[in-house]
This record gives structure tokens, C-alpha cells and sequence, in this order.
């Protein structure tokens, strides 16, 4: 395959899968502000969320200072900001349109129609709802996950679709937890008293929490939410499954370069595989999932230099 041709798959599934990721934050964050909270605590929790998007000195640049308003719009809505919601949307529908004639037309017609359908949403009419249009951007990448399983040939296409889908989701999972790690500690294995709704609703934004119910019939506490997203291989958006997808994948496309890229895959697979959350957190839960990011960050470098057309950020 053209490298060309699987940068433009590649990405186009990595910024389908980033802007529902995005969707899930800041819908646990409309429902978090639904609650009573002192200003200071909503300003932290927003902070928190732009740092672990590596965003925070891009809004404050812009912004100057933190506000729930303006952070939502620079996260959803801010064509100028690359990494928003409609960036991401525009930026998969170009890439779909690259490559039309490698993808399916109902792959193509899907993301069109939702880039057609973002296009004409107004945020600031007075009926617009926040919640019915996070909901429908986690609809339409389920739409468009679904039309790729159930249209495109298993061939290697469909092998760097699949690796763009799931090196974005482990991003993702694991930038949601970094919004809850506290620095240097272990995430602790009891109830996380004011925290509590708060890792319950990133159970519930990772589609998770029914998951958790039936895995522990327990109260949440952070470590039993962290063993989950991190160590469980059977929850389609924990890191472990994520990694399996990846190596496996990476191995379907291998050539005759990629055999450390292949290899360092599936080093972080085999550390998920074999590893014991109580090490893996040692240093603490916040040093892990930076360590784990720039693992990640190093394998689309590595990607790129292997397979496709070589950029500069990952």
C-alpha cells in the first residue's frame, strides 16, 4: 500500500476516535456542572482536562484565564483550534475524501453527512442542547466504527484503520484518568469520598460503569477503576485491550522495517498482559499514565517513520 494512502487511513480513524473521546470528556463535564461547586473546584477540574490534552498554554494564550465557557468552546466548537471537535470532524472527512476510492461508499457517505450535519449546528442559539449534541457526535463515530467493521475488506486498509482507532483510544483512556490522578500517589482502594461522582462518571463517559457493576458489585473506588481501564483485556477501551488491537494490527502490515516498532508494541502489550497493577502505579498513578503517553507519542513516531508520511506530531 502507498504510504500516502495509509497516512490518510491512519488518521482519518485517529481523528474519528478523537473527537468522540473529546465528546466523552466534556460530556462528564456537563454532567459534573450539574452539581454544586465553589468556582475554584470548576476551575481546577477544567485545568486538569486541558492539561492532559496538552492544550492548556494554546487556550490560555487565547483565553488568558480558565472558564467553563470558553473552555468548552475552544474543545468543541473552535475551528481555529486543531484539536477541537470540529477540527478533528473536517480533518477525517479530508482525509476520507483522499482516499475515496480505497474506502467504502458508505464509509465515505457517513462521515460526510456528519461533517455536512456539524457544519450547520449554532452552539449559541438559545435552543441549543449541549448534552443531545455530545450524545450525537458519540453517535456518529459509533456510526462510522460500525460501517468500517461492516464494509471494508480485512485487508491492510483495514489493519491501519484499526491501529489509528485504538493507539487513539489508549491516548484517550489514559488522558481521562491523568484528569483524576493526584500527584505522586496511588490511586487509593476505598471509597474516593468528594471524588466519588467524579470517577463514577468517568466510568460512565468510557461507557464502563455497568461493565464495572458486573466486574466488582462493589462501590467505586479509584483503584478498582484504574485496574479496570488499565489491566482489563476484554473492555474495548482499557489500554491493555487497546495495545492487544494495536500489535496485533501492527503486525498484519509489518515489513521489513518495523520489526522495533512491532517490538516496543509489544513490549507495552506484554506489560499489561503480565504486569501487576501495584508496580505498574508504584511511582504513582500520574508518573505511570505520563510514561505510558509518551510511549504512545513514540509509537506514531515510529508508525509514521515505518509506514507512513512523516509529520510532527503524533
Amino acid at each position: 500500500m502507498l504510504s500516502r494512502t495509509a497516512d490518510h487511513l491512519y488518521w482519518m480513524s485517529r481523528q474519528i476516535e478523537r473527537s468522540e473521546s473529546l465528546a466523552r470528556m466534556l460530556d462528564a463535564h456537563y454532567r459534573h456542572s450539574l452539581l454544586p461547586h465553589t468556582p475554584d473546584v470548576v476551575a481546577r477540574d477544567w485545568r486538569a482536562t486541558l492539561s492532559s490534552l496538552d492544550v492548556l498554554d494554546p487556550y490560555l494564550e487565547r483565553h488568558g484565564e480558565v472558564r467553563p465557557q470558553s473552555a468548552f468552546h475552544f474543545l468543541a466548537f473552535d475551528r481555529d483550534h486543531d484539536g477541537s471537535i470540529v477540527s478533528c470532524l473536517r480533518q477525517a472527512r479530508e482525509n476520507a475524501r483522499a482516499v475515496r476510492g480505497t474506502i467504502t461508499s458508505e464509509m465515505w457517505e457517513t462521515l460526510n453527512a456528519t461533517w455536512l450535519d456539524i457544519r450547520r449546528y449554532e452552539p449559541e442559539a438559545p435552543d441549543s442542547d449541549i448534552g443531545a449534541f455530545l450524545e450525537w457526535v458519540r453517535y456518529r463515530a459509533h456510526l462510522s466504527r460500525g460501517v468500517t467493521l461492516g464494509t471494508m475488506l480485512r485487508d491492510e486498509a483495514f489493519r491501519f484503520t484499526r491501529i489509528g482507532t485504538f493507539l487513539e483510544g489508549a491516548d484517550a483512556t489514559a488522558r481521562m484518568l491523568l484528569a483524576l490522578a493526584r500527584p505522586g500517589l496511588p490511586p487509593a482502594d476505598e471509597p474516593a469520598g468528594p471524588d466519588a461522582y467524579a470517577w463514577t462518571l468517568l466510568l460512565r463517559s468510557l461507557s464502563a460503569f455497568e461493565v464495572y457493576r458486573k466486574v466488582y458489585r462493589d462501590a467505586v473506588t479509584p483503584w478498582r477503576v484504574t485496574e479496570l481501564l488499565v489491566l482489563r483485556d476484554d473492555l474495548p477501551r482499557s489500554l491493555h485491550r487497546c495495545m492487544n488491537e494495536v500489535h496485533e494490527n501492527l503486525r498484519a502490515v509489518g515489513n521489513g522495517q518495523s520489526a522495533e516498532t512491532e517490538r516496543r508494541a509489544g513490549a507495552l502489550q506484554s506489560a499489561f498482559r503480565y504486569g501487576r497493577l501495584e508496580q505498574l502505579l508504584a511511582p504513582g498513578l500520574d508518573v505511570f499514565l505520563a510514561g505510558f503517553l509518551e510511549q504512545g507519542r513514540d509509537l506514531g513516531w515510529r508508525i509514521a517513520q515505518d509506514f507512513l508520511v512523516p509529520a510532527t506530531t503524533y
